[in-house]
């Protein structure tokens, strides 16, 4: 037994040598990202995954900082936005996965060579408090521009553009609904109203759950995770129409495990990986995947507005900058 018991440790320890370890750079929540790391080591043993979690922004910058010595190999649940300027930066490596022409066209980068693939879409929502609301004598925004409304003063909270995946599209969207000028007049008029800007998406929605803020502009599914949660909010997508973003994957350009991401990225786009990322986001790539949770709101795809994802990605670091000079004073601290 001592000799068998050996010679398992042996070739226990051989196997762990065989992997190779991918570094994966992901804004994806914390919390997921031990189903993810699971179900894509147990459909590609040879693959050993190590995370690094950072803010849509933060991630960004981070890889474009890395240009000259990339640290990562795999872009696993990045915004589309981002993944698209890494592109026109030439940062990532072209390659189509096997099967991502079986996805929804919505899903799958228009240019060749191709970079990049999606994962799932999420869109912006309001969180409307109605306990808080009543208290205080303020009534529930059925347009973005209601939120205008002196009463809304530091009543609102919204993600910082700049750090957040769910920030930078909701701020993209205003521009394209109203036009440059306006759009920036609308968040001039806005930030009076505004208590804070956060750094994670997922945090305005939770502060309005709490009764903290009586609106949080944020995202779908964490809307209707804390209204299932049993948190008093109604989720409310304005009359103009809701901004949207895709997560997606792409490989490092300069990555030194060029085989083994590849594999990876082919497993990201399989129906098995799209019913994983359907527990936690309501629109996938997959046309034959569909979960939508609880208290998900039932008209969301028909709200999506028309979004130029090549125009937020082309001006993503202008708006970003010039939000940043004008509204960044009231940014939590990092």
């Amino acid at each position: 037994m001592a000799v068998a018991l050996s010679a398992i440790a042996h070739w226990s320890v051989a196997a762990a040598q065989d992997r190779t370890k991918l570094t994966v750079y992901t804004a994806l929540d914390n919390d997921q990202l031990a189903a993810f790391e699971s179900a894509a080591e147990a459909a590609n043993p040879g693959i050993d995954i190590t995370w690094l979690r950072e803010g849509t922004g933060v991630l960004t910058s981070r890889v474009l900082a890395e240009r000259e010595n990339p640290q990562a190999d795999v872009i696993w649940g990045l915004a589309a936005t981002s993944l698209i300027f890494l592109e026109s930066e030439n940062l990532l490596e072209p390659y189509e996965p096997t099967n991502a022409s079986a996805l929804v066209p919505l899903f799958q980068d228009q240019k060749e060579p191709k970079t990049w693939v999606g994962m799932d879409a999420y869109l912006s929502v309001i969180c409307f408090n109605p306990i808080e609301a009543a208290k205080k004598n303020i009534p529930a925004p059925k347009t973005w521009q209601d939120l205008l409304d002196p009463v809304y003063k530091n009543e609102v909270v919204m993600p910082n553009p700049a750090s957040s995946g769910a920030g930078y599209l909701t701020v993209a969207a205003w521009l394209q609904l109203m036009g440059e000028e306006k759009g920036w007049q609308y968040m001039d008029g806005l930030h009076k109203n505004i208590a804070v800007y956060t750094h994670s998406g997922s945090a305005s929605c939770v502060q309005a759950a709490r009764g903290e803020r009586v609106v949080g502009i944020g995202f779908d599914m964490r809307a209707a995770a804390e209204k299932t949660k049993g948190a008093p909010i109604e989720i409310i997508i304005p009359e103009e129409g809701a901004g949207w973003e895709l997560e997606a994957t792409a490989i490092v350009r300069g990555t030194d495990h060029l085989e083994a991401a590849k594999q990876l990225v082919d497993w990201s786009v399989t129906r098995e990986a799209n019913e994983l990322y359907s527990r936690y986001y309501a629109i996938v790539a997959h046309p034959e995947v569909s979960n939508a949770p609880p208290n998900y709101p039932a008209n969301a795809k028909e709200k999506m507005i028309k979004n130029d994802l090549e125009w937020s990605a082309a001006n993503l670091k202008r708006v970003t900058e010039e939000w940043t000079k004008r509204y960044d004073g009231k940014s939590a601290p990092k």
